[in-house]
């Protein structure tokens, strides 16, 4: 086994930042100045005033700039200079986050400024009856999500008109985390809310808060529909700050089909972690699941426990589930430094200020670099020298990125994706809208080019009503209820322990199928259950605890067939294209493999229906005279290998998860008449993972031939062609033959 120094594949030294400051802009309020001072912040820095310019100025702006770079005064300058500009025409302020915590810790900050004419409150699903009817008729400052906007406050808008019309600024905090179908459902959100102030004389500013992300004026225009200015030269100061990438070493274990099998990165974290608690260097672990958190701060006790007993009341674990009283405690303990190492999902990445850390270790890739810099900026941020490491997981996205460092420390490779087209996604805001003000040809444009399209089936299906005024909702339930904004539509599915009817959560009905069939092994909060029973018709898992020391895997057959071409570029005699498919998948088996090594136990067939999806793909196709001169190549296992690597690499271009995507390859396809590859988005109607696929194909598909090739096994593995979710149990499969398509696809790539 390699020694600890050699598991670091690259170190990146970021050097000090002096911050630039600037003047106040002359319009600031003298109250807010004076408790700004009070609470040291003296003058801003010169995005602040930037942006804050922009927005006072009536220019809608995102600032997408670093952790900790104070992007809240960006938009409270503003927002509190339109409500104390005149008492007889103040104006307000409607915020959104994407999480009730951030909202109410922005609150806080609010209230801890006492400016008393500033009357804010938090409007969520947790704000009594009483206190809503007041926030209706006082507030001027509303601290609310996306979902209350679509469900309360957008369907109730005639209680709402005064706030409404004397509207001035949507704050949009976090922007970067509306993507996918959850960004394209705000996206119409957005647009609701537009044409309900436009019926009160109102056109709101908008200020948009992102982390850094590529192109993020085009972005927030996508998101908004509006002309957007970005300011994202960050003038904050920032401590040195040392950066490593980590691999954990290949063990002497042989997992699925004689793979070696890596290290995990939840165990080189845990060492890692007990290592710096030692040094007396305060650290924090990011760790993607509920599970990989609590496995880290044991693992880091138990290698504590062998220095120094005393230690190990030192490190915590701290996720989602723990009491708020719980969580309280461990980020006081955090900020007085009892604690000095506390591994965390990312419920610290939003809405907590823990400042002041030395070190922080990502275990495993975030999903996106703004991500990445987010969990890192927790470290130094008071000025001080800052340590951040990188852990890789056994996952082919993780391994191409501690071999190729120029992807994380170069320019931003990923942009914040969502598709406001989708159809699936549009019909039910477009029916919400009509409910709210009927609809009018003057419209059509806000909602984009679809809804033309689109209105006449709404129509013929008895949802609207057209009148020569325009569309109506022709139902008494609520419009508002059709649009599942961060689900996929269906029901989902209840999990329910089967002797006490404890419900303990619930899978969305699209991967129900895949996690909680009978028989299946479900996880939830550090404990096992087996499913004894999935009942399709009332959307029911029962559930029963147990301790196996297996995993299950779904395994199913996949269908794809080619609905529309959208689009479509010759790369020589290579064809890449793009457009909507129908993709059947249907459960057939289960495998159950030995947790520890991988190795298979045996496998128990289902008896599931097919489910299909009419859904975006990217695919590319090579000539049957191009796969002749690659002589005698296995082209299914190729392909295969090739689509697998590719999945793992797209979450590098579009801000997606290898779980938002999926894929099909054959050496013959029947609407194609050739060896093709499809990666498809696994959402209804699409969710524009595919188009920036295909949009950045030529770089995607470099970087998956370069991710399987530096890859230091022999015949593939989870680090580079074998997937975790492939439904034929990751057969066949051919890691150089996968190279060699890759090479004779990519010959005339532009």
């Amino acid at each position: 086994m390699p020694s600890r120094r050699d598991r670091i594949t690259h170190v990146e030294r970021v050097p000090a930042r002096e911050g630039r400051h600037a003047e106040w802009p002359r319009w600031s309020p003298p109250t807010l100045l004076e408790r700004l001072a009070a609470a040291g912040v003296h003058a801003p820095w010169e995005h602040q005033a930037a942006a804050a310019e922009h927005a006072h100025a009536g220019r809608s702006v995102i600032i997408a700039t670093g952790t900790a770079s104070g992007k809240s005064l960006a938009y409270l300058l503003p927002s509190v200079a339109a409500i104390y500009a005149d008492e007889s025409h103040e104006g307000t302020t409607l915020y959104l986050s994407p999480t009730k915590a951030l909202a109410a810790d922005q609150l806080r900050s609010l209230r801890s400024l006492h400016l008393t004419r500033v009357r804010a409150v938090a409007y969520d699903g947790d704000t009594p009856r009483d206190d809503r009817a007041w926030a209706r008729r006082h507030a001027n400052y509303v601290l609310t999500n996306p979902d209350m906007l679509h469900r309360s406050i957008l369907p109730g808008h005639a209680r709402w008109s005064s706030f409404l019309r004397r509207l001035r600024y949507v704050v949009v905090d976090e922007a970067h985390g509306y993507r996918g179908v959850f960004g394209s459902h705000v996206a119409h959100i957005l647009r609701r809310l537009r044409r309900i102030c436009a019926r009160y004389h109102a056109s709101p500013t908008f200020v948009l808060a992102s982390a850094t992300t590529s192109d993020p004026a085009r972005t927030a225009s996508r998101l908004t529909g509006l002309d957007v200015v970005a300011v994202d030269d960050d003038a904050s100061p920032r401590g040195p700050a040392t950066f490593a990438l980590w691999e954990p070493p290949l063990t002497e274990l042989r997992g699925e089909r004689g793979a070696p099998v890596r290290r995990t990165a939840t165990a080189e974290a845990a060492d890692l972690l007990a290592d710096l608690v030692v040094e007396g260097v305060q650290t924090l672990a990011f760790v993607r699941s509920r599970r990989g958190a609590e496995s880290v701060a044991l693992g880091a006790k138990r290698a504590l426990h062998e220095v120094d007993p005393a230690l190990t009341t030192r490190v915590a674990a701290y996720r989602a589930g723990y009491l708020p009283e719980e969580r309280r405690a461990l980020e006081a303990d955090l900020r007085s430094r009892a604690l000095v190492g506390l591994a965390s999902t990312n419920a610290l990445e939003l809405g907590v200020d823990v400042s002041g850390l030395d070190a922080v270790l990502v275990c495993g890739w975030p999903g996106t670099r703004a991500s990445l810099w987010q969990q890192a900026g927790r470290a130094g941020r008071s000025g001080q020298a800052a340590l951040s490491v990188l852990v890789a997981r056994d996952d082919p996205l993780d391994t191409f990125l501690v071999h190729h460092p120029e992807a994380i420390f170069g320019t931003p490779v990923e942009a914040t994706v969502l598709d406001p087209d989708n159809p699936y996604v549009l019909e039910p805001h477009l029916c919400a809208a009509a409910s709210e003000l009927p609809l009018t040809e003057d419209d059509l444009a806000l909602f984009g080019p679809s809804t033309t399209s689109l209105l006449p089936d709404l129509v013929r299906r008895g949802l609207l009503r057209r009148r020569p005024a325009g569309w109506y909702w022709t139902r008494r339930d609520r419009a508002a209820d059709l649009a599942d904004i961060r689900g996929a539509g269906d029901a989902p599915v209840q999990v329910v322990e089967a002797a006490t009817g404890r419900l303990l959560g619930t899978v969305d009905e699209a991967s129900s199928h895949t996690t909680v069939h009978e028989g299946a092994v479900y996880l939830h909060q550090g404990d096992s259950f087996i499913v004894q029973t999935f009942d399709l018709d009332d959307s029911v898992a029962l559930v029963e605890p147990a301790d196996p020391d297996y995993s299950t895997t779904a395994r199913d057959v996949t269908d794809i067939t080619i609905a529309e071409r959208l689009r479509s570029t010759s790369w020589g005699e290579a064809t890449l294209c793009y457009g909507t498919v129908d993709v059947t998948r249907q459960v057939v088996a289960y495998q159950m493999r030995r947790t520890q090594t991988g190795e298979m136990l045996g496998e128990k067939p289902l008896d599931l229906p097919p489910r299909t999806l009419r859904t975006r793909a990217v695919w590319w196709t090579l000539t049957e005279s191009q796969t002749e001169r690659l002589g005698d190549l296995d082209l299914a296992g190729s392909a295969h290998a090739a689509e697998h690597a590719s999945i793992g690499l797209l979450p590098l271009f579009a801000t997606c998860d290898r779980w938002d995507i999926g894929g099909v390859s054959t050496a013959l396809h029947p609407d194609t008449g050739l060896l093709t590859v499809f990666v498809y988005d696994g959402h209804e109607g699409g969710a524009g993972f595919a188009e920036r696929g295909y949009a950045d194909a030529p770089s995607w598909l470099r970087a998956t031939r370069d991710a399987i090739a530096s890859c230091e096994c022999e015949s593939g593995c989870p680090s580079c062609i074998q997937s975790p979710k492939c439904g034929n149990g990751n057969d066949p499969l051919d890691k150089q033959g996968a190279l060699t398509l890759l090479a004779e696809l990519l010959a005339e790539a532009p």
